[in-house]
């Protein structure tokens, strides 16, 4: 038995991505969806959103909203949905007994006890574990009388029992055969009348004339007995494409059990990712093109995209627990810096305001008489920033007299030159004095200045960057000046005694502590 290809000229692609409402949406199912969605995209196909939801004890509704805000945070607009699986049970059940009526199934009334009696003797013998098929072999009258006598049943599927194989050719591992001996009659149905996966999934794609099913490696187990359904049912079977899976570091599977809200992709939002910078990560975990570029567009990417892309090495996704500013991979963090510092400013500031209203340093003025000030500040100092937080952390300096100074300033020789109390209020003075508050007329007075003190500029210049921003790196420093203005720069060089004295008091009670 053979799955059929697709002929993409002539059909019209169909993908789903169908998650289990169990919890938030993570990178894993989020990388899932973004292949599929690309996928239907670059063939101008459809992509389907269904939630399968059966599992009702783990179901939630708030789980189903995150999947679903997830989804819309990254950009991932689907055509057709959601469609829950919940709804469609009893079509699920109606499948189910076509096949037993068609001879593709069977009712099997062999309890729990008897089939573990029945594993252990096969165990014993070194036999294989797989179900006898006892109640495959029951007559019509059996069959009846136990259910006369009110026994309850599972369903299974009639695996062939000729010699044969199921065969497919999977996009991503190519051909797979899985002989017909060494799948067993599986249950498709409980005996409490609920369908499994197994049949749900199969009879939920059919419904939804779902072409492609692209999903990750570790579906490839249940591929074989999928096809084994979709042709009792008498439909063709799809294209199949099983992605590499994503691991950690120890190389475990990135599950929410395990890691979790780490690897969800609220977690990235609420770290201040762009919705399209972890799109693009994402999908080069076990993706890539022949020349290995890393950044695309929107466009560029769709246009890119193929499953041919997929390789068959699983992916490492590297995370850092308890680390605030480096929490993830340095290549999800130099994606994420590379759109921030290249997309044009309009489109970052609606971002940043978030974040600056989060922190309490928004000020209304930044939307009125202050916007184009807003905007030429956040494209000066976003050049080293790696996500928005950044925004109002690292950059905090040019909107807000609250702002802290890093401690690695003191330990270097920025701030270590003790006649820097005296020097900074006095250069305080002499900036003050200047009437026309350019880069020009900064430099010019900064390096007067430091001549006159017969010491390096660097001396001086370095000090200041980290008096008026906090920072030891940054802009140009006579940009830097231009942007926070005069008054407040001239009012933090003279409160620079006051630093010195906050640095020892702090230093002095963390040597108590």
């Amino acid at each position: 038995m053979q799955s059929q290809d697709y002929d993409k000229t002539k059909d019209n692609i169909r993908v789903r991505f169908a998650p289990s409402p169990t919890g938030y949406l993570h990178i894993g199912g989020a990388r899932t969806a973004i292949y599929n969605w690309l996928f239907a995209k670059k063939h101008k196909g459809v992509f389907i959103l269904r939630i399968e939801d059966t599992d009702i004890e783990r179901s939630t509704t708030d789980s189903i909203q995150g999947i679903i805000d997830g989804l819309d945070w990254l950009g991932l607009n689907w055509d057709e949905g959601p469609y829950f699986q919940s709804k469609y049970i009893e079509e699920h059940k109606k499948a189910a007994m076509r096949l037993v009526e068609t001879g593709h199934a069977y009712k099997c009334f062999c309890t729990k006890e008897e089939l573990d009696v029945k594993r252990k003797a096969a165990l014993a013998a070194k036999q294989s574990v797989q179900y006898d098929r006892t109640c495959r072999r029951l007559t019509s009258e059996a069959i009846a009388a136990k259910e006369a006598q009110g026994i309850p049943y599972v369903i299974r599927f009639k695996v062939p029992e000729q010699q044969g194989a199921v065969y497919f050719n999977d996009s991503v591992y190519g051909p797979i055969e899985k002989q017909y001996q060494d799948i067993e009659d599986f249950v498709i149905v409980r005996s409490d009348g609920s369908p499994l996966y197994l049949l749900s999934n199969a009879v939920d794609d059919i419904r939804d004339g779902i072409t492609h099913v692209i999903r990750g490696q570790d579906g490839l187990a249940n591929t074989p007995r999928q096809i084994l359904i979709y042709e009792a049912l008498g439909a063709r079977p799809p294209v199949f494409a099983h992605m590499p899976l994503t691991l950690d570091l120890k190389k475990r599977k990135i599950s929410k059990r395990t890691h979790g809200e780490l690897v969800s992709v609220q977690f990235y939002r609420d770290h201040g990712f762009l919705p399209w910078a972890l799109v693009n990560y994402l999908v080069l975990l076990g993706w890539h093109t022949p020349d290995d570029r890393e950044i695309f567009s929107r466009e560029e990417l769709i246009d890119a995209f193929s499953l041919e892309g997929i390789g068959r090495a699983n992916s490492i996704f590297n995370y850092t627990p308890g680390d605030p500013k480096f929490f993830t991979d340095p290549k999800a963090l130099s994606i994420n810096s590379h759109f921030l510092r290249t997309l044009p400013i309009e489109e970052i500031a609606e971002s940043v305001k978030e974040e600056f209203i989060t922190a309490g340093i928004w000020d209304p003025a930044y939307d009125g008489t202050k916007r184009q000030w807003f905007l030429a500040t956040l494209d000066l100092i976003r050049s080293r920033f790696h996500t928005f937080k950044d925004f109002a952390d690292m950059g905090r300096a040019y909107f807000s007299e609250d702002f802290p100074v890093d401690p690695k300033a003191f330990k270097k020789n920025v701030l270590k030159h003790e006649d820097l109390k005296d020097w900074l209020p006095q250069l305080a003075d002499r900036m003050e004095q200047i009437d026309a508050w350019t880069v020009e007329t900064t430099e010019e007075v900064i390096r007067v200045f430091a001549q006159g003190l017969e010491v390096k500029p660097g001396i001086i210049i370095n000090a200041i960057r980290t008096v008026v921003t906090g920072q030891l790196a940054g802009p140009g420093i006579f940009d830097v000046l231009k942007a926070i203005g005069k008054d407040r720069v001239v009012k933090r060089l003279r409160g620079v005694r006051e630093l010195f004295t906050k640095h020892r008091e702090s230093s002095l009670q963390s040597i108590k502590g």
